[in-house]
């Protein structure tokens, strides 16, 4: 299944998720209050329709939402260019007052492709930076000498974010799991799938000041997990793949797979059992 897709009229693209499912193929853009009629083999919008009254939130838990979607709009912009999110109601859409529990659904994804060439005059480890806002993808290369190296690389950032009013206690509850995923390949495949869960907790407020306090959690965790990406990434050349090379011997030469009767255990073999005989 495609992860969005673009609505026809106004050039939007909408993301496709459980969480925005209201109908078989059919997907509620909150933002808009439409609801597009996905053709899943052919992976576009065949039609878009207003939202029903049930499809959508209360007006005091839209208030929440909205407040919550723009500020985690502006956010993304920031961090993750041509990145796409969406804030969903999933639990307690009805809550027309305080003192009930709803829950909202932050939905962030973005994608960069990055391809190129480059001339190695002699063999060397370099590390391919793909830098998607604080997204940093980083992934050792080794290459012949005098070649021409083209390479391709593309990557994506994933999180979902479950945000819990708890009334009765005042309280919110953040529950985020982050995914990673990077492609390299130069006659070859490098690929990796990193996965981070992390959780938190901030005060009801206002709508306004609820959205600005989460949308600080979630930038708070997911800076630091990709700083902690990084570092680990930057020692990756000089730890994993080095041992994943194969080592010269002590006499720092290859061994002659081609002439092994030269070493005097493969003379011994062959004079006890029989072989060349």
């Amino acid at each position: 299944m495609k992860s969005k897709i673009l609505f026809p009229s106004s050039k939007k693209e909408v993301l496709i998720t459980l969480f925005s499912e209201v109908d078989k193929d059919e997907y509620l853009d909150p933002q808009t209050a439409q609801v597009a009629r996905v053709d899943h083999v052919k992976q576009v919008c065949k039609d878009v329709m207003p939202a029903r009254d049930e499809e959508l939130p209360s007006a005091f838990v839209e208030e929440y939402r909205s407040a919550m979607d723009a500020e985690i709009m502006k956010y993304v912009s920031e961090t993750y260019p041509k990145g796409i999110c969406s804030v969903y109601c999933t639990k307690g859409k009805d809550v027309e007052e305080p003192g009930f529990n709803f829950e909202l659904v932050v939905v962030i994804s973005a994608v960069v492709v990055i391809s190129a060439a480059r001339h190695s005059p002699q063999n060397f480890w370099s590390r391919l930076t793909c830098q998607l806002g604080q997204l940093i993808l980083l992934i050792a290369l080794s290459t012949e000498p005098d070649t021409i190296c083209i390479f391709c690389s593309n990557g994506s950032w994933r999180s979902i974010w479950n945000i819990e009013f708890k009334d009765e206690i005042q309280s919110v509850e953040v529950r985020g799991k982050m995914q990673v995923g990077a492609h390299y390949f130069e006659e070859g495949n490098v690929q990796l799938d990193a996965k981070h869960e992390c959780k938190d907790t901030t005060l009801i407020q206002s709508p306004d000041d609820s959205a600005i306090s989460l949308v600080n959690i979630i930038r708070h965790h997911e800076t630091e997990y990709l700083a902690s990406l990084q570092t680990s990434y930057l020692k990756l050349s000089d730890t994993t793949f080095k041992d994943l090379r194969r080592k010269l011997p002590v006499t720092r030469t290859l061994f002659p797979w081609h002439n092994t009767a030269q070493f005097s255990l493969t003379r011994d073999i062959d004079k006890e059992f029989g072989i060349g005989k």
